[in-house]
């Protein structure tokens, strides 16, 4: 299992990075909610006033995770789409580059798309708050990515130009999205065999 690459640039002896992955495998297995704060220091074998040298409450753990999995995100999507000159194929790489992934990066997708309400208002802790307004940038920079990516295919013929390529990346993304909800790894559809119905399902619903 891994985490971000940020969490990777922690020292030798840091805790944080394990301290993350309990937290992603509790939060997305049992729930935020009904994660307890000292079972996730129990994970890691620290005692509970330990975690407050690496995250100040649960929230500001939540909304790390959150902000990394975003930071991911859009790094996933410049790689998948880089040197493609093709309207479809790079929307199609997109879409693979957004879903690929270990059941670690699973269990962090569905944590964000489940707690995305709590980037809608501010946070009384500064460095919850830091790390909201960061998210916030970053879901920003992924509509605005997806939205390129679309009107550049709908000026060129490939997609729909009727409807507003804005609009049209956030009914994409809210198809990608939906994976998060209900896919599992290791259940009965392998993940590359979503990706290639997820992407025609994509394809046909911006297709001019």
């Amino acid at each position: 299992m891994s985490v971000a690459p940020e969490v990777r640039k922690e020292g030798p002896r840091s805790k944080r990075a394990s301290i993350l992955t309990a937290a992603i495998e509790q939060f997305g297995e049992v729930g935020y909610e009904h994660t307890k704060w000292a079972s996730i220091a129990g994970e890691v074998g620290i005692g509970q006033t330990a975690l407050y040298h690496y995250f100040e409450s649960k929230a500001h753990c939540l909304l790390t995770i959150m902000q990394l999995e975003l930071t991911d995100s859009a790094a996933r999507f410049t790689t998948g789409t880089e040197g493609i000159a093709d309207s479809e194929e790079m929307l199609r790489s997109a879409v693979a580059a957004s879903l690929h992934g270990s059941p670690i990066d699973a269990l962090q997708r569905r944590i964000l798309q489940n707690h995305m309400d709590i980037l809608a208002s501010p946070r009384q802790s500064e460095k919850e708050e830091a790390e909201r307004l960061h998210s916030r940038e970053l879901v920003a920079e992924i509509e605005r990515n997806w939205t390129n990516l679309l009107k550049s295919g709908m000026d060129d013929g490939t997609f729909n130009a009727d409807i507003d390529p804005r609009v049209s990346a956030r009914l994409v993304l809210g198809v990608l999205v939906s994976v998060w909800r209900w896919y599992r790894p290791g259940g009965p559809m392998p993940l590359d065999e979503l990706i290639d119905s997820v992407s025609d399902a994509v394809v046909r619903m911006v297709r001019a």
